[in-house]
Order: structure tokens, then sequence, then C-alpha cells
């Protein structure tokens, strides 16, 4: 009647909590770089402590090269979609996890930023639009 949400859950499909659609589009993005032959090294990655980064797949291509993989999803086109998330700010972030992933290897393998995009509502209607950005940004010279 009033038009609440279950507690914890967010908009756009009754009940799904944020981190319960962002799984839900990891799920679909593995999914999508599995197919392409991609193979997965972590899920979740995250720093210690606070202001750290999370980097949401690292994939290892046929080749050896580690992808740092971030997935956003958005609903609607509105605002950019999903591709148009992916701020500097956020970029930093990334790359600042991924420095601190890669501290125990001896050489650093070769390594890339994709970012996969899927625009659409997920579990509704038509099946969502997903992209994948490959190196979608660098993480500078002092990588």
């Amino acid at each position: 009647m009033w038009g609440f949400r279950e507690r914890g859950a967010a908009p756009g499909r009754p009940g799904a909590s944020t981190r319960q659609r962002g799984n839900a589009a990891e799920d679909l993005a593995l999914a999508h770089l599995q197919a392409a032959g991609l193979r997965l090294v972590r899920r979740n990655f995250r720093t210690p402590g606070r202001g750290g980064g999370e980097i949401d797949l690292i994939m290892r291509e046929a080749d050896g090269t580690l992808v740092f993989v971030e997935v956003r999803q958005r609903a609607s086109a509105r605002a950019g979609g999903a591709a148009a998330s992916v701020t500097a700010a956020k970029q930093r972030r990334i790359v600042f996890a991924a420095r601190h992933f890669l501290l125990p290897y001896r050489s650093e393998p070769p390594c890339r930023f994709d970012v996969v995009v899927i625009d659409g509502a997920l579990g509704a209607g038509d099946p969502p639009r997903i992209g994948w950005l490959r190196a979608a940004f660098d993480a500078g010279a002092s990588f």
C-alpha cells in the first residue's frame, strides 16, 4: 500500500539487496568471460583496511595476462548507463587493489583492466545487454 521496501532491499527488484544484485551481475559477467576462454583466479579481492579497493573478478587469459575486471550493472541507460559509472576515482581504487594483489609476485605478469557493463534489469523481461570493454583504462606509467 505505501510502497515500502523490505529492510535492506535495493530498488529495482523487490526483495533484492544491492549485494544480491551485484552478485547476480558478477555471475553473468563471469559466465561471459569464461565462455570467451578466460579462467577465474579470484573473486571479490579486497585490500585490507579502510580506504582500499575491491576488484570484482581477477581472470587469466590463455597467454598468462592477468585481467582485473570491474563489473557494472545499471537497470537503465540514464546518466550514461553502466559504463559511465566507472569514474576516475573508482579506477584509482581498482589500480590500488591490483597493485596490492600483485605484491606476492616475484615478477609482474602482463596485466589489463577491463570493464564488463550490463545494461538492463536482471531477471526481468528482456535479457540485459552485456558489453566487454577490454583495456578500458590503464594504471599509468607507474604500474
